[in-house]
């Protein structure tokens, strides 16, 4: 399953978070797939697309990251699988 990741900081907790992408890159862990991840150029945020068919995996990620970072994650669709919900 893909899932829409928006993320945003705070000044308070912005050089913490830059320093450890830095210092580790962000990676996901095992069971999740980074497809792309963009920042926004000042900094302030960004978003993600992964992949994962474990709710888990996606929580360990997204919790390595909160005492910095804000989430929205959400379950993403393609146009085809879209399109089968639609009645």
């Amino acid at each position: 399953m893909l899932f829409i990741v928006k993320w945003t900081t705070s000044t308070a907790t912005r050089d913490t978070g830059l320093s450890r992408f830095k210092a580790t890159g962000g990676p996901p862990p095992a069971g999740a797939k980074m497809i792309g991840r963009w920042h926004n150029a000042d900094g302030s945020g960004g978003v993600c697309i992964a992949e994962t068919d474990s709710a888990n995996a996606l929580a360990k990620w997204l919790n390595d990251w909160t005492d910095v970072l804000v989430f929205d994650a959400r379950p993403a669709l393609t146009d085809e699988e879209f399109g089968k919900s639609l009645i």
